[in-house]
This record gives structure tokens, sequence and C-alpha cells, in this order.
């Protein structure tokens, strides 16, 4: 293992309880249990930031592309109207 550094970590007495009855159940150590949930804590955030990141983003492009389609509309519409002008003129 990587250099471990000692940290003081204060908890409520009935959750300290259930951590000890859990470990001593699966065989582990207080200080596993720490580094696992710790772990798992951090990835689990880092999963929800960037899930939050990539909604965000389609979001804006959902906003960019309804302009952009709007756009379009605008302009095939427009294109429409002078050509139906012009073959009016042609009857």
């Amino acid at each position: 293992m990587a250099e471990s550094k000692r940290i003081l970590v204060s908890l409520p007495h009935a959750l300290l309880e259930e951590a000890d009855a859990f470990i001593n159940s699966k065989g582990m150590s207080r200080s596993e249990l720490i580094r696992e949930a710790m772990k798992e804590y951090v990835s689990r955030r880092k999963k929800l930031e960037t899930e939050e990141r990539l909604k965000e983003g389609y979001r804006l492009m959902a906003e960019l592309n309804l302009q952009w389609a709007e756009l379009c509309f605008d302009a095939d519409n427009h294109q429409q109207f002078e050509y139906e002008e012009k073959l009016s003129e042609c009857e």
C-alpha cells in the first residue's frame, strides 16, 4: 500500500457500533472499512458530478439545436415563398 497517514475521525456511538458489527462479520479492520467507504464515496461523487456536467451539456446543445432548426425553418420558408413567386410569374 502507498504511504499512509493517520487521521482522527469522530463518529456517533451508534454508527461506530454498527460499523464494528459489520467489520467483525467481514473479518476486516476499521481502517479497511473507512478506506473502502471513502474510495466508494469519492468515486460515486465524481460519477454524479460527471453526469451533471453531461446533463448541462446536453441541455445547452438542445437549445443550440433548436435555434439552428428555427433558423433553417425560416430560411426554407423564405426559399419556398420565393420559388412560388417566381413560379406564379411564369404562368
